[in-house]
């Protein structure tokens, strides 16, 4: 029917497939299963779902390689792991490699049903649209030539630091954790060290921006939490 969400499931075990998918069809979801890797990718390759849970376990491929594979081309779709691989390892592996959320064996539907609920109401909120040139303070930021002055003096920033700098002054004065500035900066791309990744961006910007980089007043450390764009 016209309106409904298309909503894929991946797994091997067909009992599984067959109480989740009545429970989402009578929640209102039009769904689609699959019982391996092979037929997920297909499926996804058509552009058909529009949210995957998917299966860590399946015979043919890892689900944490199902889920890079998927993320090689798309990297908006929306993916929720629901696996009986409760460690720590395993969690972070699947939302490194871009799955936006975790759900362990077993687990309730409600529970479930909410977090399918959360993840395409983020999908479908419409992103926010930002001018090309920013102006903060001492800071003159130009997207449309890619380029930084710092009191009327050119910058030289690479491609990821211009990027950084220009999110952070997107949002003045708002204390951005290492999550915001990841999904904003790599989506759901791998980047398995990606808060020391962060950091290191920081300390070249601070490098090239501050008077002191180690007392710095345009990009400060809100503790426990991430960082602020002051200027």
């Amino acid at each position: 029917m016209e309106g409904k969400k298309t909503i894929l499931l991946v797994d091997d075990d067909p009992d599984i497939l067959m109480v989740l998918k009545g429970n989402l069809e009578l929640s209102g979801y039009r769904v689609l299963t699959a019982g391996t890797a092979k037929e997920a990718l297909e499926i996804c390759e058509r552009k058909e779902a529009e949210l995957v849970v998917l299966d860590l376990v399946l015979p043919d491929m890892d689900g944490i390689q199902v889920c890079c594979r998927i993320r090689e081309t798309d990297e908006s779709l929306p993916i929720i792991m629901l696996t009986a691989r409760d460690s720590v390892v395993d969690k972070v592996l699947g939302l490194e490699c871009g799955a936006d959320d975790y759900v362990v064996k077993p687990f309730d539907f409600l529970e479930l049903q909410a977090r399918i609920k959360a993840c395409l109401r983020r999908r479908e909120t419409p992103g926010e649209k930002l001018p090309p040139r920013l102006e903060r303070g001492p800071i003159v930021i130009d997207r449309s030539v890619y380029k930084v002055w710092h009191n009327g003096k050119p910058i030289d920033l690479t491609k990821k630091e211009f990027d950084l700098l220009y999110f952070l002054a997107s949002h003045p004065g708002q204390a951005l954790s290492r999550d915001d500035i990841r999904h904003a900066l790599w989506g759901k791309r791998q980047l398995y060290t990606w808060s020391r990744t962060i950091d290191v961006h920081i300390q070249h910007l601070r490098q090239k921006l501050e008077r002191d980089p180690k007392n710095p007043e345009l990009i400060r450390t809100i503790p426990g939490v991430g960082y602020r764009f002051s200027a």
